[in-house]
């Protein structure tokens, strides 16, 4: 399955998830592309979205990223690989993997800055919306598992477009809930099944997403919706 672009994938995802729309959710996107799926979904649902960074963690003459690390910290190895294949990685390379930390975070921070891109206690009690724009291995899922792991959510919905077998399988282990328009077979990359690739740069991502955390932040407030109410009086 092909898609134009990424807002035509977002739109079309939208329409199957209008029965959220009366519950208290959240849009926790995945990647750049991820958010501008996101967005679609977003003015569908009438809620917020947030960001979760994460950087693949690597190793020589793997075809897969053996872990992720995301913008908190969380440091996650990818579900596909068994224990004893980790253990030898991680005393192969151990001090392979604690330079990319290092180098990941730094990286994530810098482009971060002083402005959140998700907020922890903000998700707490919501129906939380995992969104991505494709997905062709589990170690991003394993890393958005390891940081809502301390969060007491109401549920939790993966989306995405199209995903590979293995995904949809993790997906189901993962969320209460999915929505996956397309089970590719042979995954090609994320970009191969959309006609136009075109995303804003990633620190205009960054700054779109701020901004909404913000001013979510903002409403969140005590009194907010009060004073709302009694503004429109």
């Amino acid at each position: 399955m092909y898609f134009t672009n990424r807002v035509d994938a977002g739109k079309q995802m939208a329409d199957q998830l209008l029965k959220y729309k009366e519950e208290n959710c959240t849009l926790v996107a995945l990647s750049d592309g991820a958010v501008v799926v996101a967005l679609q979904i977003a003015n569908a649902l009438e809620c917020p979205i947030t960001m979760l960074l994460t950087e693949a963690i690597e190793a020589p003459g793997e075809e897969q990223a053996v872990a992720s690390i995301d913008q908190s910290g969380g440091y996650s190895h990818n579900s596909s690989y068994s224990t004893g294949q980790h253990e030898e990685l991680d005393m192969e390379y151990h001090h392979l993997f604690e330079q990319k930390k290092m180098e990941k975070m730094s990286l994530m921070h810098r482009l971060i800055g002083h402005n959140e891109l998700i907020n922890k206690k903000l998700l707490k009690h919501h129906t939380i919306i995992l969104v991505s724009d494709g997905l062709g291995d589990v170690s991003t899922l394993d890393a958005a598992a390891l940081f809502l792991k301390s969060i007491k959510y109401n549920k939790l919905i993966i989306v995405t477009p199209f995903a590979s077998v293995d995904v949809v399988d993790r997906m189901h282990i993962l969320g209460d809930d999915l929505l996956c328009l397309s089970t590719v077979s042979n995954f090609m990359g994320t970009n191969h099944y959309y006609d136009d690739n075109n995303i804003p740069e990633h620190p205009i991502i960054i700054s779109i997403v701020q901004n909404i955390v913000r001013e979510w932040k903002f409403k969140e407030k005590p009194g907010f919706w009060h004073r709302q109410k009694t503004d429109k009086q």
